[in-house]
């Protein structure tokens, strides 16, 4: 059993806090076996001061930690020491596909998949939404003191629930928050540093296209939470709000695989100025990927899919889609495409089958 620092505790963040190195003396006095276990310190954030002495117990005591946080923006502001060499970051996903017995899609996209709310009733689910942003406008933002005036901050999140995995337009939400483009752009960075929001640029290995390569698209975290600020829920599997929440989702599943495996690609997307779009391409076009909400996907659908294949020839095309069965549409001898169920899809990446 590891022993634990939980600095939501008061009276322990306090003491630590006034006495860092406190936490040095009491690992030093565990016994063998507990010192044998990782240390965990949980909300490592709060007491910044904490991580010298982890240092030195990594260094001179041959400890190991488990070091756990919702935000790494206040460390990188005090210029913490971040343990450079001596510490392997993962992150936290939502629930995936692969954890979740009898997934049921309609339910995921309305919910979301943060462990206390993907298997919450109707009923239950907005209460618990509503207590998540509260609670993380109250100990994220205003505890950390990230932005002056939480009105505004409060204005853009309501702004950016509607442009969730759309292209960013800063100048519509300067004007929508009536702040500075500055301000907005700082507002989205620490959503990104505090791992609620994520920004994928575009494909930039253009050929013949005239592309575009500079205006990120930008998704939340999780769909409970863009349904909730965006005042939604999904009744039905159809339409584009449900198309557009499907595509949040599948980015999820993505994002959790690529980080949580250390694979070393990046997710764009391609969009060409006369508006042909590819939702999301996996490496050096190792992969293009689209997503669709149909029942049943037809070759009239996939121009723009068709179009990216022709010019840079990826690996794989795929098309994610509540289509019954797997098919495999051969437009020519450059370009194939699989177009697979969405439960068919969800098991490849988690069986390495996607790069």
């Amino acid at each position: 059993m590891s022993f634990k620092y939980d600095l939501l505790q008061t009276n322990v963040k306090m003491r630590l806090e006034k006495s860092p190195h406190l936490l040095r003396e009491e690992v030093q006095a565990l016994s063998h076996s507990l010192q044998s276990q990782p240390i965990i310190i949980d909300e490592i954030q709060k007491v910044p001061a904490l991580l010298d002495e982890v240092h030195w117990l990594i260094e001179n005591a041959g400890i190991t930690f488990i070091l756990c946080g919702s935000s790494a923006r206040q460390l990188k502001r005090l210029g913490t020491n971040l343990l450079g060499g001596r510490a392997i970051r993962y992150n936290f996903y939502p629930l995936t596909f692969a954890e979740i017995p009898q997934f049921d899609l309609l339910k995921a996209l309305n919910n979301g998949l943060l462990p206390s709310h993907c298997q919450a009733t109707t009923d239950e689910i907005t209460l618990l939404l509503e207590a998540y942003i509260t609670n993380y406008l109250n100990e994220e933002i205003r505890e950390e003191g990230l932005v002056r005036h939480l009105p505004d901050f409060a204005r853009f999140l309501d702004s950016i629930a509607f442009s969730n995995t759309e292209q960013v337009n800063y100048s519509n939400i300067t004007r929508d928050c009536s702040v500075s483009a500055k301000t907005v752009e700082s507002y989205y960075q620490i959503l990104i540093d505090t791992l609620i929001g994520t920004l994928i640029t575009p494909f930039q290995k253009k050929r013949k296209r005239d592309i575009i390569t500079k205006t990120p698209k930008f998704y939340l975290f999780d769909t409970g939470v863009g349904n909730y600020l965006s005042k939604r829920s999904i009744n039905t599997l159809k339409g584009s709000a449900a198309g557009s929440v499907f595509e949040q989702y599948i980015f999820m599943e993505l994002t959790a695989y690529i980080n949580l495996y250390k694979k070393r690609e990046d997710i764009t997307y391609w969009r060409t100025k006369t508006g042909l779009e590819v939702d999301f391409v996996i490496g050096d076009d190792h992969t293009a990927i689209e997503v669709k909400i149909s029942q049943t996907v037809h070759k009239k659908e996939l121009h723009d899919l068709i179009a990216f294949c022709e010019e840079h020839q990826p690996k794989k095309a795929i098309v994610v889609s509540q289509d019954a069965r797997a098919r495999m549409l051969t437009i020519n001898d450059n370009c194939q495409i699989l177009i697979l169920p969405w439960k068919d899809f969800l098991t490849q990446p988690w069986a390495h089958e996607i790069t």
